[in-house]
């Protein structure tokens, strides 16, 4: 469960990390609504995280949430920002994706 819980965690840094791209990319009242959104999604992804890491290791459970943090937010940003989506891109994030996996097998 404490896996699962992890993985909703990595999803939320998403989602706080396409929330201040939205904003970014917005003003006025539509860009405070992004914020509002970052600081929703950035509390649930920090609870969530202490919550696991009362069972799982910190070291684990920091290098899996910031690595899903990060595969999600570059694939959010080739589908939603119109970032490069080049060879090697695509390349570094299915070895961090392997690592991830990897880190899971070794660990509790």
């Amino acid at each position: 469960m404490n896996w699962i819980l992890l993985l909703i965690a990595g999803l939320f840094e998403v989602g706080f990390a396409t929330c201040l791209g939205k904003a970014k990319e917005t003003s006025g009242t539509t860009a405070w609504l992004w914020y509002g959104g970052f600081l929703i999604c950035l509390t649930i992804s920090m609870l969530l995280l202490v919550k696991v890491t009362k069972v799982l290791p910190i070291g684990t459970a920091y290098a899996v949430w910031t690595g899903i943090g990060a595969v999600g937010s570059t694939i959010i940003g080739i589908l939603v920002f119109n970032e490069p989506a080049t060879f090697w891109r695509i390349f570094f994030l299915f070895t961090l994706i392997s690592s991830l996996v990897g880190l899971k097998f070794v660990s509790n």
